[in-house]
């Protein structure tokens, strides 16, 4: 049952990029979509792009077995923040702005707001670079779970889901990653509440109100719905960073600039809100069970040590077989969806802001598409590099991804967006605040002086761009007055 769900997946993975092939004319297509796409489609693309095998395998299972029944707030935090008041506060405004700008990217958006090319130059190398991380991460979550399940290679598994990643993104680029994720979030939805049900009612649990009874006994802090005082600002920070670090990263606001028009938008906040409620707190209400399935002598023992290991053992030992095939393909879905986003965003931005920015601004639309394609093949094979050979936890991997990106980024994009006296200096200024927090965390760490939570360190990063550019942009030379009209100009709904 298990490889005849892995087997359907893939040829409808397949099918969908072949049919979205026909739908692709040029780099615009590909990459956004035609800006044509509609309130569901982008709910559930932003949906699957937030959650994959990052949160099921390694948030859920590492930091469930760490706090306990309150890590179920960053799935709550995630609904309410990343979701619902991200839509509310940026998805109109950047449809708009991007379309006026004529902006497809996040580096063209930072190139014309600011009026620089150095700021677009910089920002593609690092949406590039660091985002080779997360990605790998969320290959380990995969191959940690076919390993499990399979008795696959860990090695074999990532390689085989980077060629499909590579293959069904390169014939049908974001219309293929939309609808796909459209198909994989219904997937996502079924299969993370049969997750739940099997788990709680499993013997080693008993039910929700003897499982956190069980868990008291283990540690009396895993049953507190608020986490005990010294863990709490480790996972405020994890709260802060998995809410707010969407916000700035570019995969997720690349949404925005593809949603056909305001009412899509309406429709879209309500849906991503929902669709994040049940994903997120299906999975870490989940993963705070799951020390219930490792008692040895009375103490909970993490499988072979490796924290990402814990949801894997924990399904095989809770789900019927049959299941077991679900929920492979609720991860699988979660995961090759943001797998796409990734590849497609640092693909393109290299091919649409690096290649045509700079090298050959006179490229034709044919070796742009190659241009991209190509990219495609070559970040892919990087982050399966990265993940064989990187032996941080995936909570490591992501949260320095999301740290370096969201810490440089979140300021200048959210002020850029909503203030018109955001100054260019102030923008570089939260580049230097929020890259110079997660750079120097990690020298200190290297040596040997400084050891904090890495989502703690990012959400720092995140915190002082957002100080940083507003000060910073009092007191520096202000934009000309035609420059800022011609970016902000009357707030009226765009036409597609």
């Amino acid at each position: 049952m298990k490889v005849l769900f892995l087997v359907v997946f893939i040829v409808v993975m397949i099918g969908v990029g072949l049919y979205s092939k026909t739908k692709i004319k040029n780099s615009n297509d590909f990459f956004l979509g035609g800006r044509n796409m509609g309130g569901w489609i982008t709910a559930f693309a932003y949906g699957t792009s937030y959650f994959s095998a990052v949160i099921f395998i390694g948030y859920a299972g590492g930091l469930g077995w760490k706090y306990g029944v309150s890590t179920t707030w960053i799935g709550i935090g995630n609904a309410i923040f990343g979701c619902f008041l991200a839509w509310k506060l940026l998805a109109k405004k950047t449809r708009e702005m991007t379309h006026k700008l004529e902006a497809r990217t996040m580096p063209e958006f930072f190139e014309k707001r600011y009026q620089s090319k150095n700021m677009k130059f910089m920002s593609a190398i690092i949406i590039f670079v660091f985002l080779v991380p997360y990605t790998a991460s969320v290959y380990k979550g995969l191959g940690y779970i076919f390993e499990s399940s399979f008795g696959i290679s860990f090695n074999a598994a990532i390689f085989f889901m980077a060629l499909l990643t590579a293959v069904y993104l390169i014939l049908g680029g974001y219309v293929a990653t939309a609808i796909n994720d459209l198909i994989q979030g219904v997937i996502m939805l079924v299969g993370s509440m049969l997750m739940v049900y099997y788990v709680v009612t499993n013997p080693a649990v008993g039910g929700i109100v003897e499982g956190v009874r069980r868990l008291g006994e283990l540690d009396p802090t895993l049953s507190m719905p608020f986490s005990s005082s010294e863990k709490a600002l480790n996972l405020f920070g994890l709260v802060f960073l998995t809410s707010f670090g969407v916000w700035g990263l570019p995969q997720m606001i690349h949404k925005y600039y593809a949603i056909k028009d305001e009412a899509a938008i309406k429709k879209g906040t309500i849906i991503s809100t929902v669709f994040a409620l049940v994903i997120g707190v299906s999975a870490y209400f989940s993963g705070c069970l799951g020390r219930l399935f490792f008692i040895q002598n009375g103490e909970a023992v993490i499988p072979a040590g490796n924290p990402d290991m814990i949801i894997p053992v924990m399904l095989e030992k809770a789900l019927p077989a049959a299941l077991m095939g679900v929920i492979i393909v609720l991860i699988l879905s979660a995961s090759m969806s943001t797998l796409a986003s990734l590849v497609l965003i640092s693909s393109s931005t290299i091919s649409i802001d690096f290649i045509k920015g700079f090298i050959a601004p006179q490229i034709s639309e044919k070796k742009m598409m190659l241009t991209m394609r190509g990219f495609c093949v070559l970040f892919v094979a990087l982050s399966y590099v990265m993940a064989v050979f990187q032996n941080n936890t995936i909570v490591y991997l992501m949260s320095l991804s999301w740290g370096i990106i969201a810490g440089m980024f979140l300021g200048p994009y959210l002020f850029g967006l909503w203030w018109k006296k955001t100054t260019k200096a102030g923008a570089w200024a939260g580049f230097v605040a929020g890259g110079g927090i997660i750079v120097g965390y990690l020298i200190f760490e290297k040596l040997g002086l400084m050891s904090i939570d890495m989502p703690v360190v990012s959400s720092a990063a995140m915190i002082a761009s957002c100080i940083v550019v507003p000060l910073v942009s009092l007191v520096s030379t202000q934009m000309s007055k035609a420059h800022i009209e011609a970016v902000f100009g009357k707030t009226e709904e765009v036409n597609a």
